[in-house]
């Protein structure tokens, strides 16, 4: 692996100098996966679209939580507050639609659906009701999910017996590497990592797609000039032949990770396989609570089985989300499904490559 860049790349400069840089050193076609919904909004707002050259075609990946969250896992959490339970989740979660509704929906209808700023509001919301069943949603990539980790770690110190997650939280690497190797994928050239999940795992989980697939890897922060510098490092191996995993993001990512997240990932979770919106069944990329901590699991205590949901008849956001297809393809886009009257999670949620699209496209590249 390399995690150096060439001497002109490390050079202080603006965005566009950068952008100039990346025009001079690109001259083969080359489609790069941005995996995180946060470089997606990035890239429209700052529009680095219009700096690129021709050359390069953007793709965007499944990097939105709540967008790859399964459609049976929402009708499980709907499932709950029509048990009486209280459901606390992060409010992108809130306006997801399902066949019976969404937990905004459902608190409109009178069922005690909460919105949370941090996971240990969910252990508040359970102290200040203890003759009610709370239930914390899980949601996220290793990004989020040490949170939760805390979470149930400091209900079971305390002995918060009304507190349980259903926890739908999800592994970013092995969703890449089912990408990596898709068919319908065979012109992807290269991905831009996520800088947030590579400073809980590290460099490691990533070193397969060169080695393995002979793919470009690269992680990258969330700012144009980062964004840029990590295109360009795509670039210049694409250009070479010589692919590698290489960090942009050097400030923020340690090549050993967060060591106390991984360990308290490990302390209280096991792997197992998760259902991806859009992509299926991927084998151990998912998080369920381990035996410690089985008390604190609102499938075991509440007998739910997770099976895949139905997507809204004419969503196409499984197909956005593993770059297969972009927004203005979809027949719904912009007409029946808007950020007011979202059809699936794609437009609804900050990270959603629908959501943003409807904000910032304008027409052109896309």
């Amino acid at each position: 692996m390399n995690f150096a860049l060439s001497q002109e790349m490390t050079m202080p400069g603006s965005a566009r100098e950068t952008a100039a840089l990346l025009r001079r050193i690109s001259r083969t076609p080359l489609s790069v996966m941005e995996v995180c919904g946060t470089h997606t909004v990035s890239i429209f707002r700052s529009g680095i679209r219009s700096l690129l050259p021709q050359t390069i075609r953007l793709v965007s990946g499944p990097g939105c939580p709540v967008c790859v969250t399964d459609q049976g896992e929402i009708d499980a959490a709907i499932s709950l507050l029509e048990k009486g339970a209280v459901v606390v989740s992060y409010g992108d979660m809130f306006r997801v639609p399902c066949g019976r509704g969404s937990l905004s929906s459902k608190r409109a209808e009178g069922y005690d659906s909460r919105i949370a700023s941090g996971a240990m509001d969910a252990l508040a919301v359970a102290l200040e009701n203890p003759e009610r069943e709370v239930v914390f949603l899980g949601v996220g990539f290793e990004t989020t999910a040490p949170a939760t980790a805390v979470l149930v770690e400091e209900a079971a110190r305390r002995n918060v017996c009304n507190l349980s997650v259903l926890s739908f939280h999800k592994m970013t690497p092995p969703a890449v590497r089912i990408l990596a190797q898709d068919p319908a994928l065979l012109g992807l050239g290269g991905f831009l990592l996520p800088g947030h999940v590579s400073v809980i795992l590290g460099h490691e989980p990533f070193a397969f797609l060169p080695r393995q697939f002979g793919l470009p890897a690269v992680i990258a922060g969330f700012e144009p000039d980062q964004i840029l510098l990590g295109l360009a490092e795509i670039v210049r191996q694409h250009e070479s032949g010589i692919p590698a995993l290489s960090s942009v993001y050097g400030r923020a990512v340690r090549p050993e990770g967060n060591l106390k997240a991984k360990a308290a990932l490990e302390r209280v979770f096991e792997v197992r396989d998760a259902s991806w919106r859009g992509i299926g069944v991927i084998p151990e990329s998912g998080l369920s609570l381990g035996k410690k901590y089985r008390a604190f699991d609102a499938e075991v205590k509440f007998g739910i089985t997770l099976s895949p949901g139905t997507p809204p008849p004419g969503c196409r956001c499984g197909e956005i989300l593993t770059g297969r297809i972009t927004p203005p393809e979809c027949p719904l886009f912009r007409t029946k499904c808007t950020p007011a009257s979202p059809v699936g999670p794609c437009m609804v949620s900050s990270e959603g490559t629908c959501g943003a699209y409807f904000r910032f496209f304008k027409g052109g590249r896309s």
